[in-house]
């Protein structure tokens, strides 16, 4: 970390004890008397004390952040900050520790002794995607009397990789949906194979139903089978914006962040995964049959920077994949209201 100069920003209360040593300085200069110039001198010797203390106190503080692995935009996320007082003997007194954009509650901490680290939660919120290289806090203290708040600013160097945030925007939950129930209805129902037997639901088809276990149970039951093949999803995310897009390019690379990570969870959440998922982009492609790939995905978007186009009527150089079933484009060359397209 790198500490630069020291602030000053005189409190409420030092106001109030400045007005009154100005008071007690002309009382004791306009009337000579001793006794007024003793307790003038033991006041600006106080306040000249609690700018030389509150100086010690924030000599010698070393500050670490300990965030998780995987960080998104615009979401809380829980972290550890660790300060440690350097300083042999002197311990830190009444620390404050505030950091916007990224700490938006400040942290106190009452006592670090000398040669002793201190840990405290905090929660950390990034406001955009991308590279984090250098974090800015404040480390302030109104030690002793209050008079006056002496701060300094932290810039902390530490790369911090933000995948895009993972709220749904409008139409994405959806989306999600719609490809979440072709993928489970076909895998469930395309199949020949017996798979089980299992209480009827609303879309299934009556041909379906098992009478003999229905009989039995009481109750509507219905066959299932197992899939033929294995489905396909392709996502494709368009890099290519007109000049002035780059809102909108931010907008898909959200949306295609909360599809991809929507979809993964779905099939996470059953347990098997139901359809084999690419997404690709310019020069970019990668398959998610295992767990833990989604995370290089996301780093990908995190990461991923526009094509300005500056001729009209370029074309991509990419081909869709032909095995897949579903195809997602995801696109700011299109009309806003066709940002995603579901063949």
């Amino acid at each position: 970390m790198r500490l630069n100069r020291l602030r000053y920003r005189i409190t409420r209360g030092g106001f109030l004890f400045v007005v009154a040593l100005a008071f007690t300085g002309a009382g004791a200069f306009l009337s000579g008397n001793n006794l007024l110039f003793l307790v003038f001198s033991a006041m600006l010797a106080l306040l000249l004390v609690s700018g030389f203390i509150s100086r010690l106190v924030l000599a010698g503080l070393e500050l670490e952040l300990l965030l998780p692995e995987h960080v998104s935009a615009r979401m809380p996320t829980s972290a550890r900050v660790r300060i440690r007082n350097l300083k042999r003997l002197t311990p830190s007194f009444s620390i404050e520790l505030s950091g916007a954009p990224i700490l938006r509650d400040p942290v106190y901490f009452p006592l670090i002794p000398g040669r002793a680290t201190v840990e405290a939660a905090i929660q950390v919120v990034f406001p955009h995607r991308g590279r984090h290289r250098e974090n800015l806090f404040v480390i302030a203290t109104k030690f002793p009397f209050g008079f006056l708040r002496k701060s300094t600013t932290v810039a902390l160097r530490r790369e911090t990789i933000v995948y895009p945030a993972l709220d749904p925007r409008e139409g994405m939950e959806v989306l999600r949906d719609s490809i979440s129930g072709d993928i489970e209805s076909r895998s469930r129902g395309d199949g020949r194979d017996f798979y089980r037997i299992r209480p009827y639901e609303a879309h299934d088809s009556a041909r379906h139903v098992d009478w003999k276990s229905s009989a039995h149970t009481g109750s509507l039951q219905v066959r299932e089978f197992t899939r033929d093949q294995q489905r396909t999803v392709e996502i494709f995310f368009d890099r290519r914006i007109a000049p002035g897009q780059h809102r909108q390019f931010e907008e898909l690379v959200e949306n295609c962040a909360y599809l991809v990570w929507g979809l993964c969870v779905d099939q996470d959440a059953h347990g098997e995964r139901d359809a084999k998922l690419w997404v690709r982009s310019q020069r970019f492609a990668m398959a998610l049959p295992e767990e833990g790939e989604i995370w290089d995905l996301l780093k990908f978007l995190a990461l991923v920077e526009p094509l300005v186009l500056l001729h009209e009527g370029e074309v991509l150089d990419e081909e869709p994949i032909d095995a897949a079933n579903l195809q997602i484009v995801f696109s700011a060359l299109h009309d806003p209201a066709l940002q995603w397209e579901h063949q």
